[in-house]
């Protein structure tokens, strides 16, 4: 049964939903390194302490609403049929991103753009990408029934398909939106495909080392 939410956490994640909108708005009009923390909290009508106790920095203030991304790739994975194909299980993963582009394509545009604009935000970015791999490493480990520490394609696996949405989200980022994402984030995950009949390699052999 799913965990019902206290009253005090739904409103905690109302307010700091409401003062990322505010932040991510100053950042779009006026660029991200010439807002502070102290124009945010102006912005947004509140102190400077309060704002910092929902972020604790502005960067947490972009990249903070991409936390829970990890979880929801590798557990879309998951709920995928196990006898469906790894790489196809792997492009239908992503469909949690893709419907926030569904429900806003504007805003994930102009999410995306600034990240690809701001050094601080693209290592940030980075840093919760490799948790993300982590996570559907993990996943995929679970639906091939192997050892991450042994088996070298759930890393791989993991790395190749956020790397592909990366490359798709660039390419429709530098487009300026007229590229639609879907399609291009469907033929990068269809590169990764093997060619018809081409069967997923087995696990490697343990070999005894030389000395």
């Amino acid at each position: 049964m799913p965990r019902i939410p206290a009253t005090r956490e739904v409103a905690r994640s109302a307010v700091r939903a409401q003062l990322a909108s505010v932040a991510l708005q100053q950042f779009l009009g006026r660029g991200f390194e010439q807002v502070t923390v102290s124009d945010l909290a102006a912005a947004a009508g509140v102190s400077r302490s309060t704002f910092l106790r929902y972020f604790d920095t502005k960067e947490d203030a972009v990249l903070g609403a991409l936390d829970p991304r990890g979880e929801l790739i590798a557990g879309a994975l998951r709920d995928r049929p196990r006898s469906e194909h790894i790489w196809a299980a792997l492009r239908r993963s992503l469909d949690p991103l893709i419907d926030e582009y569904r429900q806003d394509p504007a805003s994930a545009l102009n999410l995306a753009r600034l990240i690809g604009q701001s050094t601080a935000l693209r290592s940030g970015h980075l840093d919760k990408q490799q948790r993300w791999r982590g996570l559907l490493a993990a996943a995929i480990a679970e639906r091939l029934g192997v050892d991450e520490e042994g088996d070298l394609r759930p890393a791989v696996y993991a790395a190749a398909t956020l790397e592909a949405l990366e490359i798709a989200t660039a390419r429709w980022v530098a487009s300026d939106g007229r590229l639609d994402l879907i399609a291009l984030v469907d033929e990068a995950t269809s590169l990764l495909t093997p060619a018809a009949g081409r069967q997923d390699p087995p696990p490697p052999v343990e070999r005894p080392s030389v000395r």
